[in-house]
Protein backbone atom coordinates (compact mmCIF):
# COMPACT_ATOMS: atom_id res chain seq x y z
CA UNK A 1 0.00 0.00 0.00
CA UNK A 2 1.41 3.66 -0.60
CA UNK A 3 0.92 6.47 1.30
CA UNK A 4 -1.00 9.41 0.00
CA UNK A 5 -2.09 13.09 1.02
CA UNK A 6 -4.58 14.82 0.10
CA UNK A 7 -4.79 18.61 -0.20
CA UNK A 8 -7.99 21.02 -1.26
CA UNK A 9 -6.83 24.67 -2.25
CA UNK A 10 -9.60 26.72 -1.47
CA UNK A 11 -9.73 29.88 -0.23
CA UNK A 12 -13.76 29.29 0.99
CA UNK A 13 -12.80 25.55 2.52
CA UNK A 14 -9.93 27.07 4.27
CA UNK A 15 -11.98 29.81 5.75
CA UNK A 16 -14.37 27.51 6.67
CA UNK A 17 -17.19 28.60 4.47
CA UNK A 18 -17.46 25.45 2.27
CA UNK A 19 -17.39 21.90 3.06
CA UNK A 20 -14.61 20.42 1.47
CA UNK A 21 -16.38 17.60 -0.79
CA UNK A 22 -13.59 17.27 -3.48
CA UNK A 23 -10.71 16.19 -0.70
CA UNK A 24 -12.72 13.70 1.16
CA UNK A 25 -14.29 11.86 -2.52
CA UNK A 26 -10.51 11.75 -3.41
CA UNK A 27 -9.74 10.21 -0.02
CA UNK A 28 -12.37 7.72 -0.63
CA UNK A 29 -11.50 6.76 -4.49
CA UNK A 30 -7.90 6.44 -3.53
CA UNK A 31 -8.13 3.99 -0.50
CA UNK A 32 -7.98 1.14 -2.77
CA UNK A 33 -4.76 2.06 -3.79
CA UNK A 34 -3.14 4.04 -1.03
CA UNK A 35 -3.89 5.04 2.52
CA UNK A 36 -4.26 8.62 2.75
CA UNK A 37 -2.18 9.97 5.80
CA UNK A 38 -2.93 13.33 5.21
CA UNK A 39 -5.57 15.42 4.45
CA UNK A 40 -4.95 19.43 4.46
CA UNK A 41 -7.20 22.47 3.16
CA UNK A 42 -5.14 25.41 2.32
CA UNK A 43 -5.85 28.60 1.24
CA UNK A 44 -5.46 29.64 -2.78
CA UNK A 45 -2.05 31.32 -2.00
CA UNK A 46 1.07 30.50 -3.88
CA UNK A 47 3.52 30.34 -1.13
CA UNK A 48 1.71 28.28 1.05
CA UNK A 49 1.19 25.40 -1.71
CA UNK A 50 4.31 25.61 -2.47
CA UNK A 51 5.38 24.89 1.07
CA UNK A 52 2.83 22.23 1.66
CA UNK A 53 4.18 20.53 -1.54
CA UNK A 54 7.30 20.13 -0.57
CA UNK A 55 6.69 19.38 3.25
CA UNK A 56 4.59 16.69 1.76
CA UNK A 57 7.22 15.12 -0.62
CA UNK A 58 10.14 15.98 1.45
CA UNK A 59 9.49 15.60 4.50
CA UNK A 60 6.70 13.53 5.17
CA UNK A 61 7.80 11.40 2.03
CA UNK A 62 4.44 10.80 0.87
CA UNK A 63 4.18 8.50 -2.26
CA UNK A 64 1.26 10.94 -3.61
CA UNK A 65 0.02 14.02 -3.43
CA UNK A 66 -3.54 14.70 -5.23
CA UNK A 67 -4.55 18.19 -4.84
CA UNK A 68 -8.06 19.96 -5.99
CA UNK A 69 -9.24 23.10 -6.62
CA UNK A 70 -7.05 26.12 -7.72
CA UNK A 71 -6.77 24.55 -11.33
CA UNK A 72 -9.16 27.05 -13.41
CA UNK A 73 -8.83 30.22 -14.65
CA UNK A 74 -9.69 32.72 -11.47
CA UNK A 75 -7.14 35.29 -10.76
CA UNK A 76 -6.27 33.05 -7.69
CA UNK A 77 -6.16 29.51 -8.90
CA UNK A 78 -2.53 29.38 -8.53
CA UNK A 79 -2.29 24.92 -8.05
CA UNK A 80 -0.71 24.25 -11.45
CA UNK A 81 1.75 27.46 -10.77
CA UNK A 82 2.86 26.01 -6.90
CA UNK A 83 3.01 22.12 -8.82
CA UNK A 84 5.78 23.62 -11.82
CA UNK A 85 7.39 25.39 -9.19
CA UNK A 86 8.55 22.39 -6.87
CA UNK A 87 8.52 19.22 -9.83
CA UNK A 88 11.39 17.90 -11.07
CA UNK A 89 10.24 15.93 -13.75
CA UNK A 90 6.71 16.88 -15.26
CA UNK A 91 4.06 13.99 -16.34
CA UNK A 92 1.97 15.72 -18.84
CA UNK A 93 -0.01 12.31 -19.65
CA UNK A 94 -1.90 12.30 -16.95
CA UNK A 95 -3.43 16.00 -17.36
CA UNK A 96 -4.00 14.72 -20.59
CA UNK A 97 -5.77 12.08 -20.30
CA UNK A 98 -8.07 13.50 -17.42
CA UNK A 99 -8.60 16.47 -20.03
CA UNK A 100 -9.95 14.17 -22.78
CA UNK A 101 -11.80 11.95 -20.51
CA UNK A 102 -13.19 14.91 -18.98
CA UNK A 103 -14.29 16.36 -22.65
CA UNK A 104 -16.83 13.56 -22.93
CA UNK A 105 -18.45 15.38 -19.93
CA UNK A 106 -18.18 18.67 -20.75
CA UNK A 107 -16.22 20.88 -22.98
CA UNK A 108 -15.20 22.77 -19.87
CA UNK A 109 -12.86 20.46 -18.83
CA UNK A 110 -10.30 21.98 -21.85
CA UNK A 111 -10.30 24.75 -18.79
CA UNK A 112 -8.66 22.72 -16.70
CA UNK A 113 -5.09 23.96 -16.03
CA UNK A 114 -4.31 21.23 -13.92
CA UNK A 115 -0.50 19.38 -14.12
CA UNK A 116 0.94 16.40 -12.63
CA UNK A 117 4.51 15.84 -11.83
CA UNK A 118 7.28 14.23 -9.79
CA UNK A 119 9.66 15.34 -7.08
CA UNK A 120 11.95 13.31 -5.72
CA UNK A 121 9.90 10.13 -5.31
CA UNK A 122 6.18 11.89 -4.49
CA UNK A 123 4.11 12.12 -7.76
CA UNK A 124 1.78 15.33 -7.33
CA UNK A 125 -1.30 15.44 -8.97
CA UNK A 126 -3.58 18.51 -9.72
CA UNK A 127 -7.51 17.90 -9.91
CA UNK A 128 -10.05 20.44 -10.50
CA UNK A 129 -12.00 21.43 -7.51
CA UNK A 130 -15.50 20.19 -7.63
CA UNK A 131 -16.42 16.27 -6.44
CA UNK A 132 -17.93 15.51 -10.21
CA UNK A 133 -14.58 16.58 -11.24
CA UNK A 134 -12.19 14.67 -8.93
CA UNK A 135 -14.51 11.49 -9.67
CA UNK A 136 -13.70 11.76 -13.69
CA UNK A 137 -10.23 12.62 -13.19
CA UNK A 138 -9.26 10.03 -10.31
CA UNK A 139 -11.81 7.28 -12.75
CA UNK A 140 -9.21 7.78 -15.60
CA UNK A 141 -5.83 7.91 -13.52
CA UNK A 142 -6.98 5.12 -11.09
CA UNK A 143 -6.14 1.63 -13.25
CA UNK A 144 -2.18 3.21 -14.21
CA UNK A 145 -1.73 4.59 -10.57
CA UNK A 146 -0.37 1.35 -9.29
CA UNK A 147 2.01 1.24 -11.93
CA UNK A 148 2.99 4.64 -11.79
CA UNK A 149 4.01 4.63 -8.23
CA UNK A 150 5.73 0.72 -8.74
CA UNK A 151 7.99 2.24 -11.25
CA UNK A 152 8.46 5.89 -9.22
CA UNK A 153 9.58 3.32 -5.91
CA UNK A 154 11.88 1.43 -8.20
CA UNK A 155 9.79 -1.83 -7.46
CA UNK A 156 8.99 -2.48 -11.47
CA UNK A 157 10.53 -2.47 -14.42
CA UNK A 158 9.58 -0.38 -17.58
CA UNK A 159 6.30 1.03 -18.53
CA UNK A 160 6.82 -0.44 -22.41
CA UNK A 161 7.03 -3.83 -21.90
CA UNK A 162 4.05 -5.63 -24.52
Amino acid sequence: MYRAAVVTVSDRASRGERRDESGRTAGEMLSGIATVEEYRVIPDDMEQIIETLVDLSDRKRVHLVITTGGTGFGPRDNTPEATLAVVEREAPGLAEAMRVAGLKETPRAMLSRAVAGIRQNTLIINLPGSPKAVRAGLSVLLPVLPHALEVLAGRAGECGRE
